[in-house]
């Protein structure tokens, strides 16, 4: 009858790879975007915004001009643009800002 050999499981497996440095390398990350307000330059808000004050400079020199039956039309308009143009922009501001 033969006899058979015992293997013990460290000497079948290989050695485990030892990395080369004892202690992990420091890492540093650094996110400003939640604390920046550079971070609300979206060009979609600042293309609204733009708008917005546009159409308040030309409400004026049509004022100065004296064009007012024209700038009651404006003001008419703006009473019901501005409010949703503001909410619309804080809505889509706050659902695309990574928190």
């Amino acid at each position: 009858m033969r006899k058979t050999k015992e293997f013990t499981f460290q000497k079948i497996s290989p050695p485990p790879l030892k990395s080369s440095l004892t202690r992990p390398r420091p890492f540093r990350a650094y996110s400003f975007v939640p604390f920046s307000p550079l971070a609300m330059l979206d060009p979609t808000i600042l293309t609204l915004g733009g708008i917005v004050l546009g159409i308040a400079i030309i409400e004026r020199i049509l004022e100065r001009w004296g064009v007012i039956d024209l700038v009651d039309q404006f003001a008419k308009v703006m009473r019901f643009i501005l409010p949703v143009t503001f909410y619309s922009a804080l809505i889509y501001f706050f659902a695309t800002f990574m928190f």
